[in-house]
């Protein structure tokens, strides 16, 4: 494997060749017109432009990008996380072109990729599941009776993806209809497949993942968990590992039940399995993520491995070096998500011009971005700036070496998440460890979490559509309007 093409941008696009550089590999980026200038076009030994800036006409479009990877004789396409990273059909096709996938088969992802597909694999396996539907269901009248059998309040989650995208809380038997057609709608427009779910909802719960790795000979183990139940609009915020509520015989057993999930569909490469812990410490499987995660970085932290290395070793059909045994787990990590969001205000995004850009440094202290001083936030993509993530030898030390690293985080012109991430390190709730999903909303009282109706999505997509054409005169007023629509709707409406 000589040449790798990244089929992703920004601070993962360049995260991905810093680790193939250090092999030896080439890399060659590719990008949207709207990224003409971005760093992960210039860090790359080679770039290819793949089409205009919305994703739907660039970098979802596996064509393209299987163009350009042959067009640059690259050996393999890595996809990084978001985007196509996930898509089976993609997967296929990148292998179908005489190019190597770094990822996992298509076959797996289809087996284990569809939240439906998933839980009846867990099922089978006797892994914990929370109570509901092991089928699809789209029929309302059906949905309404499965409900009431498994009791309010109840959870209704899309099949063929994440992100929050087509969920939804029901607290009461009259609300489901409306909430089950919103449900439907919203998966259709996001993933094109209304297919959803129902299970009991979990009141308190906290949100614990196992990072595991496979290769092809059929090894499997898993790096211990990562907390992410620090989140907002069920998107994750903050991260850390290991979890401050795991004890060492819990933590063993949901990692061998992770491991379980993984060998069922003989999956390979790097990959996540979900739990939901409730307030007893029972756990529940949720889902697995068939790709590398954001937060991964703070599984590098505590095991000491680079997981994007891996992935590329295990594309080259080497075997893991290492069994369960030897991963050891050593100190602590978190990882807060620099977003150009204004938390005070619902996280509306910013976008504008990055006057001050100034990144923290010192021991244990890493960030993982894709801008300078100087760029700006464009209004297209995912609002995220960047990954601030701390080491220390324990989980207060990695706290207090993140709170001084915000502090030296200097931005200008852009409101983020900085500061709120601060305020919740500080939280007594945090620093205790008693904290769940409902953080938020729970001791941040000024932040209200809302969705939009179907009559507000007609309306959020004429303000996308003006505030798009209006970009220019947005950014020279270096902020949207505090009654525009933010960024990760603009993006799921044009996506």
């Amino acid at each position: 494997m000589k040449k790798i093409l990244v089929a992703n941008r920004g601070e993962i696009a360049i995260r991905v060749m810093r680790s193939a550089k250090e092999m030896g590999i080439q890399t060659v980026a590719v990008y949207s017109e709207a990224d003409r200038t971005a760093l992960h076009v210039r860090y790359a030994d080679e770039a290819v432009c793949i089409g205009p800036a919305p994703s739907s006409q660039s970098y979802l479009v596996s064509e393209k990008i299987i163009e350009a990877a042959k067009k640059c004789k690259a050996d393999a396409i890595h996809p990084g996380y978001g985007f196509l990273s996930e898509n089976a059909e993609f997967a296929d096709q990148v292998e179908k072109a005489g190019l190597i996938f770094i990822g996992p088969s298509g076959d797996s992802m289809r087996k284990i990729g569809s939240k439906i597909a998933a839980k009846e694999t867990a099922e089978k396996l006797k892994v914990p599941l929370v109570p509901g539907t092991n089928k699809a269901v789209e029929n309302i009248d059906e949905a309404s009776k499965i409900a009431v059998k498994i009791g309010y309040p109840v959870l209704i989650k899309a099949s063929a993806g994440g992100g929050g995208k087509g969920m939804r809380i029901v607290q009461s038997e009259k609300d489901f209809p409306e909430l089950m057609k919103l449900a439907i709608s919203e998966a259709k427009s996001a993933f094109g497949d209304g297919s959803v779910f129902i299970e009991r909802y979990v009141a308190s719960p906290r949100h614990i993942e196992f990072q595991v790795v496979g290769d092809k000979s059929g090894n499997i183990v898993h790096l211990f968990e990562r907390e992410c139940s620090i989140q907002r609009r069920h998107q994750k915020i903050i991260e850390e590992a290991p979890s401050s509520v795991l004890t060492p015989v819990l933590r063993n057993e949901m990692g061998k039940c992770a491991v379980k999930i993984a060998q069922s569909c003989g999956y390979y490469s790097v990959g996540t399995v979900e739990f939901l812990l409730d307030e007893n410490l029972n756990y529940y499987f949720l889902e697995m993520n068939t790709r590398l995660q954001v937060e991964h970085p703070v599984t590098e932290y505590i095991t000491g491995l680079d997981l994007v290395k891996e992935q590329i070793r295990i594309a080259r059909n080497e075997k893991l070096k290492y069994k369960q045994e030897d991963v050891q787990l050593k100190g602590h990590s978190i990882e807060v998500r620099v977003y150009a969001e204004d938390p005070d205000n619902n996280f509306l995004p910013d976008i504008g011009t990055l006057t001050t850009y100034k990144i923290p440094q010192g021991p244990g202290v890493r960030v993982d971005d894709a801008y300078e001083e100087g760029m700006e936030i464009p209004i297209y993509y995912d609002p995220m700036i960047a990954k601030l993530i701390t080491f220390g030898e324990n989980r207060m030390e990695a706290i207090d070496r993140m709170k001084r690293a915000i502090d030296d985080y200097h931005i200008s012109n852009i409101v983020t998440t900085l500061k709120f991430c601060k305020y919740v390190l500080e939280h007594e709730a945090f620093v205790n460890g008693k904290f769940d999903t409902h953080f938020i909303k729970n001791h941040n009282k000024t932040i209200e979490e809302y969705d939009l109706s179907e009559s507000e999505m007609k309306i959020a997509s004429v303000l996308a559509v003006k505030a798009i054409t209006g970009m220019n005169s947005a950014r020279s007023q270096n902020h949207l309007s505090t009654n525009s629509i933010s960024n990760w709707k603009l993006n799921r409406l044009q996506d």
